[in-house]
């Protein structure tokens, strides 16, 4: 059995997101068709529990708009360029030993985190962007903004094209990870509701004032 969460918009109260843990049967391996399996029984779970509609969001998705959502399939401007979001993320970490390293950027997603990875720097201490410094807690508040920032002007085509339930990332183990692009697009969808995502696209501290400090 496995226990996975399911991230729904919370248009009422502070929290901008609401998790859901279901409990499932899980399938082991790491071809396509098991994660697709795992997928399935995540979603079967939160079909009996009240959630109908629910967009799983990652290159494992069957729907196209999940997979377009994906991490590593947006792309985020930076000083007048489109790069990949996951290799900017990559490249804006800063460690003991080593600085932000921009000419990750150009990297595909994959190479980008194989490069850092390599990297013998020591401890990540933070994250530099466009010449600014930015922290590591909220442990998800950076990687949540860059991707909110890189859906910004894509909001037109996301408010007729995506309305769910809930969102899910079969990848995402909150045993082992910090970062979920399912929590972070919730996230941009309840800020869009309330009518606050261009600020918090603007002003990083404002929308990571918005986020439980963990």
């Amino acid at each position: 059995m496995a226990s996975r969460p399911v991230f729904i918009p919370n248009h009422q109260g502070l929290a901008l997101v609401e998790e859901r843990f279901f409990d499932f049967e899980w399938s082991a391996g790491f071809s396509e068709s098991q994660k697709k399996k795992n997928v399935y029984a995540l979603h079967a779970a939160a079909m009996r529990n009240g959630l109908y509609k629910i967009l799983e969001i990652s290159s494992k998705s069957d729907d196209k708009i999940g997979r377009r959502l994906s991490a590593f399939s947006l792309k985020i401007e930076i000083q007048g360029n489109e790069y990949p979001l996951e290799s900017v993320y990559q490249g804006s970490k800063v460690f003991e030993l080593c600085g932000a390293s921009e000419e990750v950027f150009r990297l595909s997603p994959l190479d980008a985190k194989r490069h850092i990875r390599a990297l013998d720097c020591g401890q990540l201490i933070g994250f530099e962007l466009e010449g600014r410094k930015f922290p590591l807690v909220p442990k998800n508040a950076f990687y949540d903004w860059l991707y909110i920032r890189s859906l910004a002007k894509h909001a037109d085509w996301i408010n007729q094209n995506v309305d769910y339930d809930g969102y899910t990332d079969i990848e995402f183990n909150p045993a082992r990870q910090v970062n979920c692009q399912a929590r972070a697009f919730a996230e941009y969808k309840t800020l869009s509701e309330k009518g606050q995502l261009q600020v918090a696209v603007r002003d990083f501290e404002f929308f990571s004032a918005m986020l439980p400090p963990i």
